[in-house]
């Protein structure tokens, strides 16, 4: 693992991530939910539903994801692989969303079942996508603040593609009307989620990965071994299945440290792993606090679109908003990595979540564009930092918890993080199309219709109130979190000395490399690869 800076050009490759990442977090929570209702014509809480059960999904299939991604041993990396083609496939799916039968040559349950297809799909990709990629940082170095300034760089280009997307989309749904408007939509994001896609797997291509496997060329160069070879003859070249040493240890406990490069055979199962995730306390603390946060995130996300419509009666005000709300994140995220050296990152974490908050109970009241948009903008500074924390900090996590077992579990927590991330996202729009449902929001076709007062009442609630209550009690579980700068370093110090102690020692009992055995080490038949 790197232990030097790593070079501009890696952190902003890495960053081109987000740009993927960015776009589909944010365009199917503003936009799918307004296009079930406003143009299949299909019910706010029918239209919740299929917005959650894809996301759902996810939470099943994130953690599987990081479990194949952590046994990869493909020559290109244990994870870029899978930006390729997990990436390819999400911007191809994600165009047929908004490309199947639509009223009135269509039912609204035809019409129905062609998105909830699709969109299943569409998040199946995107897990084998998302996981890996939230993955690399912590195998990409093990530097504390080194995390901190490429978590900066990613959710600075995460904000950038949250403009792109939220903002430009529902300009190019109205510019080209009803009909073609959301199939505009679908092609736009799908450019989108190809250009991060290959961005990321190319710019991060000199990155040093640990677990990638050797080259074939170099694997075949050894001379063949000799079997079983008579008593006092020299045995040279690789040693064959005969002469090679003990399988190795297979799930290690906690604490014993582990050397060369995990392989499917010498993996832990995913049950395994995710015990041991269950059993990291500061994880935990971690995951619940941002969990709560996208809940909260996701229902103001849907709710942006009918609070332009509805509440500002003004159709155009949905790209006005995501302006505000991106704009200043990305002017204020290197003033939240510089308070992070300064004052913690949890410390900075909680301050993000307390303007967040503040931001969106000031939008209550509020029933004029200007006003709003500066309620928002004040969200949006929160959201940058809210955003770039936590990152920083599963990073530290997964690096904490391989410098105390020996084994890499980055995709399983990744794996974890995300799938909860997804479903919080998705009960986000649930829980908002549910209250549509509860004030008797009407559907249709056409989006014009006029709704109840109680309906614009739960619309203006949805999008300050309740996400701010989120927030706050989310900070509840941060207040416990204790990793920091000094445990993170101490416990890789710890592991870094016992690695060079027990190198030592496996030096001096060896008495020459031919017979040389380790308890632990490698494996010497060449690793099975596991691809995408």
């Amino acid at each position: 693992m790197a232990t030097v800076p790593l070079t501009s050009a890696t952190r902003r490759g890495y960053a081109l991530g987000s740009v993927a990442t960015g776009a589909f977090g944010t365009v199917p929570g503003l936009l799918l939910l307004p296009y079930l209702t406003d143009r299949l014509g299909i019910t706010a809480a029918v239209a919740g539903l299929i917005v959650l059960l894809p996301k759902a999904w996810d939470v099943i299939l994130n953690p599987v994801a990081g479990g194949i991604s952590d046994r990869s041993t493909h020559p290109d990396g244990r994870r870029r692989p899978f930006l390729l083609k997990a990436g390819i496939a999400l911007a191809i799916t994600f165009v047929l969303i908004f490309w199947g039968p639509t009223p009135p040559t269509a039912s609204p349950t035809t019409a129905a079942t062609w998105v909830i297809v699709a969109f299943v799909a569409c998040a199946s990709a995107y897990a084998f996508f998302q996981v890996p990629y939230v993955a690399m940082p912590a195998e990409m170095t093990d530097d504390y603040d080194e995390r901190t300034r490429l978590m900066s760089w990613r959710v600075a280009v995460l904000a950038l593609a949250i403009l792109v997307s939220g903002g430009a989309s529902p300009a190019i749904r109205d510019a080209l009307g009803p009909v073609w408007g959301y199939r505009g939509v679908g092609l736009f994001v799908g450019a989108l989620l190809l250009t991060g896609a290959l961005g990321a797997w190319w710019g991060t291509r000199h990155t040093s990965d640990p677990y990638a496997a050797p080259p074939a060329t170099e694997a075949a160069a050894s001379p063949p071994p000799v079997h079983n070879p008579p008593i006092g003859r020299l045995v040279t070249g690789r040693p064959s299945e005969a002469t090679a040493s003990p399988p190795p240890v297979h799930n290690p406990p906690i604490g014993r440290l582990v050397t060369g490069r995990p392989t499917e055979a010498t993996a832990p199962s995913l049950l395994t792993q995710l015990r041991v995730v269950a059993h990291a306390a500061d994880f935990r603390r971690l995951l619940t606090t941002f969990v709560i946060q996208a809940l909260g995130i996701g229902v103001m996300l849907a709710g942006v679109d009918y609070l332009a419509r509805v509440v500002l009666a003004r159709p155009g005000a949905s790209s006005i908003l995501f302006i505000c709300f991106v704009g200043p994140a990305l002017l204020v995220t290197p003033i939240w990595q510089r308070l992070s050296a300064r004052l913690g990152k949890r410390a900075g974490y909680v301050l993000s979540s307390l303007l967040l908050a503040t931001g969106a109970l000031l939008t209550v009241p509020t029933t004029s564009l200007t006003p709003m948009a500066a309620a928002v903008a004040l969200i949006g500074v929160g959201y940058a930092g809210a955003q770039m924390f936590p990152l920083a900090m599963l990073a530290d996590t997964a690096a904490v918890d391989t410098a105390r077992t020996g084994a890499s579990r980055a995709g399983v927590y990744t794996g974890v993080w995300t799938a909860t991330e997804t479903l919080g996202m998705a009960v986000g729009p649930f829980l908002y199309a549910a209250l549509l449902a509860v004030s008797g929001y009407v559907s249709s076709t056409t989006g014009q219709v006029a709704q109840p007062e109680s309906a614009v009442t739960a619309i203006r609630l949805g999008f300050g109130v309740l996400p701010a209550g989120l927030v706050l009690v989310s900070l509840v579980f941060l207040a416990r979190y204790r990793l920091d700068a000094t445990t993170v370093a101490a416990a890789t110090a710890a592991t870094t000395g016992t690695a060079a102690t027990a190198a030592t020692a496996a030096t001096a009992a060896t008495p020459t490399p031919e017979t040389a055995v380790t308890e632990a080490g490698p494996s010497t038949a060449p690793a099975e690869e596991s691809h995408p």
